[in-house]
């Protein structure tokens, strides 16, 4: 495990009557974003979930570095992916947060020396 990774959260918020469709699209979106997210260097780790009680959905990754991090301001499939959900009623938090961590701890973590 990188040491310090970096933290990147993106949020999307929607109303309440759309969040089962803002859903079910995360959930579609693997199939295109997972290979080429898989694909770029510095990936550590990727999460998309979903918090019904405040009708938003969230992409979290973990990187090596900010710059490896940053490469999903450019890659294609993402930005697409935004668009679509966009046209759907979701709004985003921006900018996309990518967070230095200062410590870890817990299960996925090894023992820091």
């Amino acid at each position: 495990m990188v040491p310090n990774p970096i933290v990147r959260i993106s949020i999307l918020h929607c109303d309440p009557a759309d969040f089962e469709t803002m859903r079910g699209m995360m959930l579609e979106s693997e199939a295109v974003l997972r290979p080429g997210i898989e694909q770029l260097p510095g990936l550590l780790a990727f999460y998309a979930g979903a918090d019904p009680t405040t009708c938003s959905l969230t992409n979290t990754s973990l990187w090596d570095t900010v710059e490896h991090a940053q490469q999903l301001d450019r890659f294609q499939p993402m930005l697409d992916a935004a668009k679509r959900f966009a046209a759907a009623g979701a709004r985003f938090d921006r900018p996309i947060k990518n967070f230095a961590t200062f410590w870890h701890f817990g299960a996925m973590s090894e023992p820091q020396e």
